[in-house]
C-alpha cells in the first residue's frame, strides 16, 4: 500500500485504462467522500456502483449510477441502472456480470499491517476479489474515525494499492422520533419474539420500535445484514446473550454506536454471502426476521421496492431472510407496516400488487391494528386475516369486495 496526496491519487486515477471504468464504492453511511471527490475530478466518465447510496453522490453528465439497492443519493436520478438482486447474490453480480475496475474503500488506519472496513463490510470483500482478478485498483481512504471491527473486513495492507489519509466524521442517519403507530406495531411484533430468539431487523422506524419493545427479553442473539443503535440499547438492557457474537454485515447509526463497535470482540461483521445465505440463516436458533414493506396484498405478498411502478429501494436482504427464517427451527418471518400511507393517503393493503413482489409466504403480517397469521392457513383464511387484523378499517369493505372478485371466500369480518 502506498499513501498518496490527493493530487497524486488523481493522477493515478486519470491513468485508468478503461474508457468508462466501473467503480465500486463503500455504500450506506460509509462512503469515502474525500476519495470519491478526487476520483470524480480525475475521471470524465465512469460507472459508479454503490449500495444504499446517501446524499453527496456525484450528479453530473458522464457518471452512470448503478445499484441493486437504491438509496437517497441515487433515487430518482435520470439514467440510473437498477439491477434486481437479492443481497446475498450481489457478490456474484460483481464477479461475473458487473466486474469492477476500481474499488474505493473507507477503512480504519493501519494497525499491525492490516486495516478494517469498519462499519461497512457487506459486498466489499467480494468486490476486492473481483477487481484483483482483472488487475484493477483497490484504493482506501484511511480515516482515524472509522472503528476497527473484526470479521471478514480485516484486510492486509498488501491488498490495497493506494491510500489517501483523510480524517472526517463518519456519516449518521438523521434521527427520527418513533411515532405512535410505529410504537404500537413494534409492541405487537415484540409479542411474537420469545426469550432466546435470534433477531434480524431491517431499516426504519418499525424495526427500531421493535427493538425498543424487546429490551425485557433475555438471551437474545443478533444475526442480521445490518443493525443500528437499537442493538446497543439491547446490550445495555442485558437482553443479549453474552456468549453469542453480534453478527451482521454493515452498521450505521450514532457516533456512540460507532465508539461501541471499535475493537469490540463481541461484534463480528461478515461478508454478505455469509450473513445473507438462507442456508446459514436457517441454522440460527429461532430466527425471527422483521422487515417492513411499502404495501402487501391479499395473497400475502409484499412489495418493498417500488412506488407507483418506479424503483424506490430494492430487494435488499428481505428475500434472503424470509426464506432463512422459515427454515430456522422455531423461526418466524414477519412483515410489519402501517395500515395507511399518510402522505399518499391510501391503504397499504391492496387487493393484488400491481408491481413486482419482493417476498411472500411469511409467518405473520403486522400493522397497528393487529397480527395476521399467514403460515398454516389456507389462502382465503390468510386474506381474511389480513383484512380483519392488518388493513385499516376504512379499507376493509372494499378489500372484501375486491377479494371475492379474486376468488377468495370472505366474510365481512370483524
Amino acid at each position: 500500500m502506498r499513501v498518496l496526496s490527493e493530487s497524486q491519487l488523481g493522477a493515478v486515477l486519470a491513468g485508468v485504462p478503461a474508457s468508462q471504468p466501473r467503480v465500486v464504492v463503500s455504500g450506506n453511511f460509509a462512503t469515502p467522500m474525500r476519495a470519491l471527490k478526487v476520483l470524480d475530478t480525475a475521471l470524465a466518465e465512469y460507472r459508479l456502483f454503490a449500495l444504499n447510496a446517501q446524499a453527496g453522490m456525484p450528479d453530473r453528465e458522464g457518471v452512470l449510477l448503478e445499484t441493486p439497492f437504491v438509496g437517497a443519493g441515487m433515487r430518482g436520478r435520470a439514467g440510473l441502472r437498477y439491477f434486481p438482486s437479492r443481497l446475498s447474490l450481489v457478490p456474484q453480480l460483481l464477479k461475473h456480470a458487473l466486474p469492477p475496475d476500481v474499488v474505493l474503500l473507507h477503512t480504519s488506519v493501519p494497525v499491525d499491517g492490516v486495516v478494517s472496513l469498519g462499519t461497512e463490510v457487506n459486498i466489499l470483500p467480494a468486490a476486492v476479489e473481483a477487481v484483483r482478478a482483472r488487475g484493477g485498483l483497490v484504493i482506501a481512504q484511511l480515516n482515524p474515525n472509522m472503528p476497527f471491527t473484526y470479521g471478514d473486513g480485516v484486510l492486509p495492507l498488501g491488498e490495497i494499492d493506494y491510500a489517501l489519509e483523510a480524517e472526517e466524521p463518519l456519516l449518521s442517519p438523521v434521527p427520527r422520533p418513533v411515532g405512535d403507530t410505529a410504537r404500537t406495531i413494534g409492541e405487537r411484533v415484540a409479542g411474537l419474539v420469545a426469550d432466546g430468539a435470534t433477531l434480524q431487523l431491517g431499516i426504519g422506524g418499525i424495526p427500531d420500535a421493535t427493538l425498543a419493545a424487546v429490551t425485557g427479553r433475555r438471551g437474545l442473539a443478533i444475526w442480521s445484514e445490518m443493525f443500528s443503535d437499537g442493538v446497543l440499547a439491547l446490550d445495555r438492557a442485558g437482553a443479549l446473550d453474552p456468549a453469542e457474537p453480534v453478527t451482521a454485515s454493515f452498521v450505521f447509526g450514532s457516533a456512540e454506536l460507532y465508539r461501541w463497535l471499535d475493537r469490540n470482540p463481541r461484534i463480528r461483521l461478515l461478508r454478505t454471502e455469509k450473513t445473507n445465505d438462507p442456508a446459514v440463516i436457517a441454522r440460527q436458533r429461532g430466527l425471527v426476521s422483521v422487515n417492513s414493506a411499502l404495501e402487501v396484498d391479499l395473497f400475502a405478498q409484499a412489495n418493498a421496492s417500488r412506488v407507483r411502478g418506479a424503483i424506490y429501494s430494492g430487494f435488499g436482504g428481505q428475500t434472503d431472510f424470509v426464506v432463512g427464517a422459515l427454515h430456522s427451527p422455531g423461526g418466524r418471518a414477519i412483515i410489519a407496516l402501517p395500515s395507511w400511507h399518510p402522505k399518499a393517503d391510501v391503504s397499504t393493503v391492496v387487493p393484488r400488487l400491481a408491481g413486482p413482489v419482493t417476498s411472500f409466504q411469511h409467518s405473520f403480517l403486522v400493522s397497528e391494528h393487529g397480527v395476521a397469521t399467514i403460515w398454516g392457513n389456507d389462502a382465503s383464511e390468510q386474506a381474511q386475516q389480513i383484512i380483519d387484523h392488518v388493513a385499516h378499517p376504512a379499507a376493509r369493505e372494499e378489500l372484501v369486495t375486491r377479494g371475492r372478485e379474486l376468488g377468495f371466500t370472505l366474510s365481512r369480518g370483524e
